[in-house]
């Protein structure tokens, strides 16, 4: 015999819109109340009709995660910290007292796999939507994205953006924590120049990213700050945001020009691939030429030597993105947060030699 909402009202001694507004979270109950709800539930083992309350009401209990590769632990981080949010206190009791089903949706960091997840989440009428990770600097794509958001946002949806600059027309966004890519890109620079390296090559990542975009104009304030740009677009190369990009960038750059003394990486991944050329061509780090990269991924402390980077706090960021997402936390002043960026100094940078 299929358990109605009914019978949990009556087995908690209360209303059947009291049982739901514990089981949906979207009001306030007292605790008493709430744990009479759920010891019933639980002795029924009533089991909510998801589908049917999402049509009933104006959002479901899922919660998409937009990354680009779930492998690469920048963006596992930032999803990994989210879903814990959205999943609820994870205290052990196995109840459903108004938390929500986290999904992450890999979009392979192609513009319209990502198209497509938002208007799936729309179809299934999402009670929020986090995007990590830069955007696609089209314009096409971002006046298709700022759409699809904008009818997210009108059905009810909440939309916060996780490490991505907040939109030009951010009405639709609930919240966009945004990373100082700029200034660390500035200041990791700033820091090979106060060691005394002239000739730094950038192994940058794609060129349509803004993430790409921000971390490169960072470096290149900090070069003409002291007189040194002029030659920056010859020593940068852009490639993917992977080891074997970085290995062919570097490969690129000392093609173009023996005499750096410093390689700039988009990433800790892509430090790692300069570092592999760097010393398949017998060269040492950081004797003959320093490496540095970003992010401030885990293995960065472990590799030898451990990698001079930019500290991102991902997982602070993701968490924020998943309570924001969940209603738990209340958004920054103007809905955007500018989230600092940390100088890391380890053993792969430093002075040049002679």
């Amino acid at each position: 015999m299929t358990v109605t909402l009914a019978d949990v009202a009556a087995r908690a001694r209360v209303s059947p819109a009291t049982v739901s507004r514990v089981l949906n979270g979207n009001y306030p109950v007292a605790a008493s109340t709430r744990e009479r709800v759920l010891r019933a539930v639980d002795d029924l083992d009533y089991v909510l009709n998801g589908p049917a309350s999402s049509l009933a009401a104006a959002t479901s209990d899922l919660i998409g995660i937009l990354v680009n590769d779930i492998a690469d632990p920048f963006f596992g981080i930032m999803a990994g910290a989210a879903q814990t949010e959205i999943g609820g206190p994870g205290d052990g009791s196995g109840r459903a007292g108004g938390e929500k089903l986290a999904i992450v949706c890999n979009t392979g960091g192609t513009p319209e796999r990502e198209l497509t997840y938002l208007t799936l989440l729309q179809r299934q009428r999402a009670a929020a939507v986090v995007l990590t990770g830069g955007a696609v600097e089209d314009p096409a794509h971002r006046a298709a994205v700022s759409a699809k958001l904008a009818k997210l946002a009108d059905a009810g949806t909440r939309v916060v953006l996780c490490g991505r600059p907040p939109l030009p027309d951010g009405e639709s966004v609930l919240a966009a924590l945004a990373f100082d890519n700029r200034g660390g890109g500035r200041r990791l620079t700033e820091h090979l120049i106060s060691l005394g390296h002239r000739t730094i090559g950038y192994a940058a990542g794609p060129l349509e990213r803004t993430t790409t975009r921000h971390r490169l104009e960072g470096h290149r304030e900090a070069l003409k700050a002291e007189g040194l740009a002029g030659d920056e677009v010859r020593l940068t190369v852009h490639g993917s945001y992977d080891r074997g990009s970085g290995y062919d960038a570097t490969v690129e750059l000392l093609r173009r020009d023996p005499g750096i003394t410093a390689v700039v990486a988009a990433n800790d991944t892509v430090a790692l691939g300069a570092a592999a050329a760097i010393r398949d061509r017998g060269l040492r780090i950081p004797e003959d030429i320093s490496v540095a990269g970003f992010d401030d991924l885990p293995f960065s402390v472990d590799v030898v030597p451990a990698l001079t980077t930019v500290r991102l706090p991902l997982f602070e960021a993701g968490a924020r993105a998943g309570r924001l997402a969940t209603g738990k936390e209340t958004p920054p002043p103007g809905g955007i947060a500018t989230i600092p960026a940390e100088l890391m100094v380890r053993g792969s940078t430093a002075a040049p030699r002679g």
